[in-house]
């Protein structure tokens, strides 16, 4: 019903924003990662928009960017995945993070978000991996998450990705640092040179 909606910044809290266009203001649930961005009250925003009608109400959804508003359509189309969920996970990983997670497999980061657990995170790894290319046009990440998909599953790539992941990193984390690094170095130079890319992103 509504693709956009554009206005001046009436309300903000740390769950919703309403957008204040001819005369009505609109309220949107959504994302940190969109209220990071879309500024401060008083501003004029554009919101990419969802509406889900339910029996007793029609909520309003709104992002930052359609990469976002895609995510999150593609979230709730999981089976046990509702609109309180999707924006949970999407707060905790934005578009590009997500696709890597769904392209490393990394269930494990996806349980980051508040109210996920590790059965629906699985779920969402398992249901949207092969949607990913599909579903989510992130081109500008597309190199990285096709060099982590490699990295966490080949030789001595897959065996540092292994590594990093029992030390704490996730694994989406780890196969993106690996991804960086020359193939052909011994596992443990994999493994000492992902470890100082990983600190330097702390």
């Amino acid at each position: 019903m509504f693709y956009s909606i554009t206005g001046k910044i009436v309300f903000l809290d740390t769950q919703s924003v309403a957008l204040e266009t001819g005369g009505v203001a609109f309220r949107c649930s959504t994302t940190l990662t969109t209220l990071k961005q879309i500024g401060e009250k008083g501003r004029t925003a554009t919101l990419y928009t969802h509406l889900n009608v339910r029996e007793d109400a029609l909520d309003l959804f709104g992002f930052a960017s359609e990469q976002e508003l895609e995510c999150f359509k593609l979230l709730i189309g999981v089976s046990g995945v509702g609109p309180k969920a999707a924006l949970s996970i999407l707060s905790e990983l934005p578009p590009d993070k997500l696709a890597l997670c769904l392209a490393t497999g990394d269930s494990k980061a996806i349980t980051r978000a508040p109210g996920v657990g590790p059965k629906l995170a699985q779920r969402v790894v398992l249901e949207l991996k092969d949607k990913l290319a599909k579903g989510l046009e992130l081109s500008a990440v597309t190199p990285e998450i096709e060099a982590a998909g490699i990295a966490a599953a080949t030789g001595n790539a897959a065996e540092a990705v292994s590594a990093l992941s029992m030390l704490g990193y996730s694994q989406s984390e780890a196969a993106a640092a690996v991804s960086r690094l020359d193939a052909a170095l011994s596992v443990e130079e994999l493994i000492r040179q992902a470890l100082k890319s990983l600190a330097r992103q702390v």
